[in-house]
């Protein structure tokens, strides 16, 4: 016989599920919004159009402050043309896991009757939804330690042709064709946007703006403020950049290295207990005997 605890909890299931099962047959209609995703960035993306349509029964209006914030850093990963429709992505990523695997809790304590597994699995779905919430800020600094990589290369490149006399936008598209990486595609961007008539100052200066590295926003400051001044004062203000850049990178190996070297000091350490173990405890085994 079922207890109360177990009538209310498999009751609260059996709510969630048939309105799950309503919600999946009802968001049938916005599956073709989410064809397009890419199933390695966005995985189960086919389910997306369940999460998509809870909120759109919520009547969510997406303008809040976390929203706001949550555009500028899709702008910056998609452009400005798919940023609504990515922030609408997102909701429904998290939205979708966070339903499934709550029902899914349900589901296993009305096979098991353990309240340690449902609690276990309610705990994923409340971490899915801080997970795929947060996944845009990772994506940000991924892409941005990315371009830092290629940044003191292309920097030091470009410094060295406008250097040699090349004026800025050639040697912008020398640099620019150097790889398919995120910095490089970046700079692809500008040179079209010159090509639809926008001027270089404009280019360089939105260039700085969808890198977002401090780095890199620097770099475009000091571009303008040469071009305002002249190619002769850009050469040169571009090769002290460039010093900066490489001693900054410099710096950065040699704290990397210091960490990867703290992080040895504990595996060393228990190693160094291992071999002391094996070679003391046989010791005293003998004078044991």
């Amino acid at each position: 016989m079922m207890s109360m605890q177990d009538m209310v909890i498999l009751g609260t299931g059996c709510v969630l599920l048939f309105f799950w099962l309503i919600l999946f047959l009802y968001s049938g209609k916005y599956s073709k919004m989410f064809e397009a995703l890419e199933e390695k960035e966005f995985p189960l993306c086919e389910l997306y159009c369940t999460g998509y349509a809870f909120w759109q029964l919520t009547r969510k209006n997406y303008k809040n402050r976390r929203d706001r914030k949550l555009r500028q850093q899709i702008e910056i990963l998609y452009g400005k043309k798919y940023t609504e429709f990515y922030l609408r992505v997102v909701y429904a990523q998290k939205m979708t896991f966070a339903m499934f695997l709550t029902v899914l809790a349900f589901a296993c304590y009305g096979m098991t009757q353990d309240l340690s597994i449902m609690a276990v699995i309610l705990m994923f779905a409340g971490g899915s939804y801080y997970y795929f919430g947060s996944n845009i800020d990772q994506k940000i600094e991924k892409r941005s330690k990315a371009m830092m990589g290629d940044f003191a290369d292309a920097l030091s490149e470009l410094a060295l042709l406008t250097n040699a006399g090349m004026v800025l936008r050639e040697a912008w598209e020398t640099v620019a064709v150097n790889g398919d990486r995120t910095l490089y595609l970046e700079m692809r961007k500008s040179l079209e946007d010159m090509e639809n008539g926008v001027s270089e100052m404009e280019a360089i200066r939105r260039f700085g703006n969808r890198c977002v590295v401090p780095e890199i926003r620097k770099f475009s400051g000091t571009v303008i403020q040469g071009l305002e001044k002249g190619s002769g004062d850009l050469s040169v203000m571009l090769k002290e950049q460039s010093r900066e850049v490489w001693e900054a990178r410099k710096q950065d190996v040699r704290r990397q290295g210091e960490k990867a070297a703290s992080k040895l000091i504990a595996p060393m350490a228990v190693m160094f207990i291992g071999v002391l173990v094996m070679v003391i405890v046989p010791v005293f085994a003998n004078l044991g005997m």
